[in-house]
């Protein structure tokens, strides 16, 4: 059961997404994915809150958009962007939450350095926002798009410079949560 903090949280960041999402994408023109800004909402979900409630908050966009509300990037919605090419990615999105949140769990706490802990939330966002989403959204688009891996992979590879600020955003916004307001469970 979640409490209604945890409620409050969830539909905060959910939110967030959205509001990430008002933000024109970007068409590289030779893939069918674009660049958006909703991936920096999905790290700092998890870096934030941690796992499950990381997970929750993407989910919560994730059903906004199966019921046809426009809150993706470039105001799309509906259940036909799950049959898309870039669906790997939206999916992608849950699991790089949970994981970017269940490293952040783990790897940082309130003994390390400020140092310590900001390189913790950005490896953490690196490894789910990045390699988690990648591995669902390189997969899908592979397979679904008919554009075989290694074109999917390569063509994925534009995004990285990208998203790689993103990580750092999203580390520095974790590092100034847990300064000023520690939401990441308290470990044992």
């Amino acid at each position: 059961m979640m409490s209604t903090r945890d409620l409050v949280l969830t539909a905060l960041f959910a939110a967030i997404i959205v509001a990430l999402g008002l933000l024109p994408p970007i068409s590289l023109g030779f893939i069918p994915v674009q660049i958006t800004a909703q991936s920096l909402g999905v790290m700092m979900a998890g870096v934030v809150l941690g796992a499950r409630r990381g997970a929750i908050a993407v989910l919560i966009v994730l059903v906004l958009v199966a019921i046809g509300l426009p809150v993706l990037s470039g105001g799309r919605g509906g259940l036909a962007i799950f049959a898309s090419p870039t669906a790997g990615f939206l999916i992608g999105w849950i699991f790089a939450a949970f994981v970017t949140g269940y490293l952040s769990e783990r790897l940082v706490n309130h003994q390390q350095s400020a140092l310590v802990q900001t390189v913790s939330f950005f490896l953490t966002a690196m490894v789910g926002g990045i390699v988690v989403l990648y591995a669902f959204g390189i997969t899908y688009l592979a397979t679904v798009a008919g554009l075989g891996f290694t074109k999917a992979f390569v063509g994925s590879m534009a995004f990285i410079p990208g998203d790689v600020i993103k990580a750092f955003v999203a580390a520095l916004l974790g590092r100034a949560v847990m300064v000023g307001y520690p939401l990441l469970p308290s470990r044992a």
